[in-house]
């Protein structure tokens, strides 16, 4: 296999950014580089390919990662390539070990800050997280909750939020992580696939200034799981619903549902968190033994939803000795995080990104920033003015975020100090070159290099990314993450360079999915079975003639709308969970600012009449059920969808007839006809 990576000395001339003497002496890449004692990056890259046990050996010594057992074993492959163990004779807790060595080496250092909407801000340093953590696990054990039990977090990104993974990691429990802004019933999708017992949410979270109610939102979804029997409220908006309030013989002058903290409550079920993390504090002052137990590296901890093209989501499992590992080791070497820096990026605990970064910052030492709220709220300047006042070192925000607050100008940036920032990221869809090089001028000040960054939920990070220790091109990955065996390749399996072809990983890796959840057939037939013992990720990719990589979208139907993934069934299910609607079809299409959004063509029932406020509904009922970040850009109704003959709608030719574009072979089509309407409603057939 081919390996492009830019290696030390290496110059292209219409590189944006060069590796400054202190990255190419004092990163820690440059570190591991000498440690190994290869003699430059390819040859690194390759003994990693070569020899993946050695390489994540020597990886994970140099994170230092605090191992509850070493291992006797790094790699594990008798199963095959899609059932890889790792780690075999050691122990590894991830929550362990991203608390109790920090909280030894520097007890009142800052693990985490917390920002909200409002301004509040709250801190903990690391002995207080390391005891929260601790406690919040004894909290959950009291709750019922054992190891390996499922429990499903909908929150905001608060700082319980973090304490929540932590601890149910601590115990052993596996946590599904729930994007805030999903709707019930994808909510409760997720929840009943996993048959999670327990539940923790908020009773709301403010959004642009307004409360959003999550705590209705998460009643309805246990209402459709019979398997929840606890749900954990967070104490965000204010208080819980009087006896009267819930039975509607309050006072007509209590006026209730004016008051944005009154939240909706089921005694027998539900809980405060404060209130039960002070009955845990209490209950174990006369207890002994709050010592985490030995973990399985292959223990899974986090089940975490990924959307593809058909039926319901995918469940990636993912184990204490993969994600965390991953995660940490491309904060390292990719992203050159070091013990001190404060990494702040944009995102939902539902994303990847949130566990990543939390993940990821508290294994290396790193503070972790988080935020509750809008990107532009108050004012424009959000983002800019949290990173200067919590001294942010690695700020990270997707392309589509950079495109909506460039109509803002160039002054809210440089409002503030943004002198401490010296790594941009970036992850969730391709860049344009405008906005790519107004994130690279205005923000990072045309010196700090933009980490491009794509991989997926499924591998726990990167696939490709920006090396500091080459030159970046605009838009460009500068190679494969370090120890990620990635090539392009084409239908037969064989390497190519200057076409495009699918994305793939030839060696497994730690952070590899152990399955999907209860569908280990599902699983192999996703990403194994097109090109035997290779990974196939499902992006399109070209690596150019300098050895540069770039993302060409999706080679499957999923949809990426602002970086969020969703699958095209999702959406579909919950427009024909309109009445009026028989058979729908989601597509993606290229959108200025979201960089792909989606469009919902559809057929109704008989009698139905085809109107605006029809299809105003059936885009009201997409985001009741998924979020308005998955609203619908328009809903089109038709006579009929582009089929199969054996019935099976065909999303790539309503594409192709939307957007004006060859359809490509249409042997298998039934009737050919249905594409002509799909033209006439699209962008092209309005300016024909």
């Amino acid at each position: 296999m081919p390996d492009d990576r830019p290696i030390f000395g290496r110059d292209v001339p219409d590189a944006a950014w060069r590796p400054s003497p202190e990255l190419l002496a004092y990163s820690r890449l440059a570190g591991f580089l000498r440690a190994t004692g290869e003699r430059d990056l390819t040859a690194l890259q390759g003994r990693a390919v070569a020899d993946p046990a050695w390489f994540w050996g020597a990886a994970v010594d140099d994170l230092g990662l605090a191992w509850q057992r070493r291992p006797t074993e790094v790699m594990d492959p008798s199963g095959g390539p899609e059932w890889t163990r790792w780690w075999r004779g050691g122990a590894f807790n991830h929550a362990e070990a991203a608390t109790a060595p920090r909280a030894a080496r520097d007890p009142e250092g800052e693990a985490v800050v917390w920002e909200g909407e409002d301004g509040m801000v709250r801190r903990l340093s690391n002995r207080e997280l390391r005891d929260e953590v601790v406690v919040a696990a004894r909290m959950f054990a009291a709750q019922g909750v054992r190891a390996g039990d499922r429990v499903g977090i909908f929150l905001p990104m608060l700082i319980e939020t973090v304490i929540a993974t932590l601890a149910l990691g601590r115990l052993g429990a596996i946590f599904t992580p729930i994007f805030s802004g999903y709707g019930a019933p994808a909510v409760a999708a997720r929840l009943q696939d996993c048959e999670a017992s327990v539940l923790v949410t908020a009773d709301g979270f403010l959004r642009r200034g307004k409360p959003v109610a999550m705590k209705a939102t998460a009643d309805e979804a246990v209402g459709l799981t019979p398997s929840i029997q606890r749900v954990i409220v967070v104490r965000r908006l204010g208080r819980r619903l009087s006896s009267s309030e819930r039975s509607g013989d309050a006072a007509p002058d209590a006026a209730p549902s004016a008051d944005p903290g009154a939240t909706p409550w089921h005694p027998g079920r539900d809980r405060w968190w404060d209130e039960s993390i002070d009955a845990a504090r209490a209950a174990m002052i006369d207890e002994a033994g709050h010592d985490v137990v030995e973990t399985d590296p292959e223990a899974p901890f986090m089940l975490i939803y990924t959307s593809g093209t058909t039926g319901k989501p995918k469940g990636a499992v993912h184990v204490h000795g993969g994600f965390p590992i991953k995660t940490a080791q491309d904060l390292a070497h990719t992203f050159d995080l070091r013990p001190g820096d404060a990494l702040f990026w944009f995102t939902d605990l539902g994303w990847m990104m949130g566990p990543w970064a939390i993940f990821g910052a508290l294994l290396l030492g790193a503070r972790l920033v988080v935020y509750e709220g809008a990107p532009d709220f108050p004012g424009p300047d959000r983002l800019w003015d949290l990173a200067a006042r919590h001294r942010v070192t690695h700020l990270g925000l997707s392309p589509t975020v950079v495109r909506a607050l460039i109509p803002h100008g160039s002054d809210p940036v440089r409002a503030h100090d943004l002198g401490t920032v010296r790594v941009l990221g970036s992850t969730g869809e391709p860049w344009d070159p405008e906005s790519w090089w107004w994130f690279f001028r205005e923000v990072g000040g045309g010196h700090c290099p933009i980490v491009n960054y794509s991989g997926g939920t499924e591998v726990s990070g990167g696939i490709v990314g920006c090396n500091l220790l080459g030159p970046i091109k605009p838009t460009s990955f500068n190679g494969p993450c370090l120890g990620t065996a990635a090539d392009v390749a084409a239908p037969d399996g064989t390497s190519l360079r200057g076409e495009v072809g699918e994305l793939v990983i030839r060696v497994p890796q730690p952070g590899m999915t152990r399955g999907f959840w209860q569908d280990p057939n599902r699983y192999l037939d996703t990403y194994w079975s097109r090109l035997p013992g290779t990974w196939v990720h499902g992006d399109w990719a070209i690596v150019d003639g300098d050895g540069y990589w770039y993302i060409r979208g999706r080679s499957d139907d999923t949809l990426k709308v602002a970086g969020k993934r969703v699958g095209p069934a999702e959406v579909e299910a919950a427009a024909t969970a309109h009445p009026s609607v028989v058979e729908a079809a989601a597509i993606g299409v290229p959108h200025a600012i979201k960089g792909e959004t989606i469009v919902v063509v559809c057929t109704i029932a008989r009698g139905e009449t085809d109107d605006d406020e029809l299809k105003a509904a059936i885009g009201r009922r997409v985001v009741a059920d998924l979020g308005k970040t998955l609203k619908p850009e328009a809903v089109v109704i038709v006579q009929a969808l582009p089929k199969t003959r054996s019935g099976k709608i065909m999303r790539r030719v309503v594409r192709a007839a939307w957007l004006g574009l060859d359809p490509g072979d249409l042997s298998a089509l039934d009737d050919p006809s249905t594409i002509e309407a799909i033209r006439r409603s699209g962008p092209a057939g309005a300016t024909s």
